[in-house]
């Protein structure tokens, strides 16, 4: 991946963001970021590939129901993700996540997000030409 991923202060909860070369790389490093709020990403091994598709009416919904549907996953298959292939279409997003079912002792999570939300959100192309995708998690 070419991209990087920050995380920013905001009160109780936390700001997520995701910067690259395209739209798709922005939404990877974003769901990265993702992952990094609650555990190291690099301690997370890519083994089992899940597709998820999630469709919306403009970018920055899309940012926020692919963060969610990736919490839905997290959340019904016990896993933990820390590689992302995204491929964005108009309005549809397409990803395959790769990750592994969570082990508290080797992955030590250390927060559990309750979902992406509509603060702070932002999906952009920046001057530089980098795309940044980036919002509010609930914790």
């Amino acid at each position: 991946m070419s991209g990087r991923f920050e995380h920013f202060v905001h009160g109780a909860d936390i700001g997520i963001r995701g910067i690259g070369p395209t739209l798709e790389e922005a939404f990877a490093q974003t769901a990265r970021a993702l992952t990094a709020v609650m555990v190291d990403p690099e301690q997370v091994a890519p083994r089992e590939p899940v597709t998820i598709a999630v469709s919306a009416p403009d970018e920055e919904t899309l940012l926020v129901d692919w963060l969610n549907a990736l919490l839905f996953e997290t959340a019904t298959r016990h896993m933990l993700f820390s590689r992302f292939a995204v491929r964005i279409a108009g309005n549809r997003l397409e990803a395959t996540a790769w990750g592994e079912p969570i082990d508290p002792l080797r992955h030590q999570p250390a927060v559990e997000v309750k979902g992406a939300t509509m603060t702070e959100l932002a999906v952009r192309r920046q001057p530089d030409g980098t795309w940044l995708a980036q919002c509010v998690v609930d914790v």
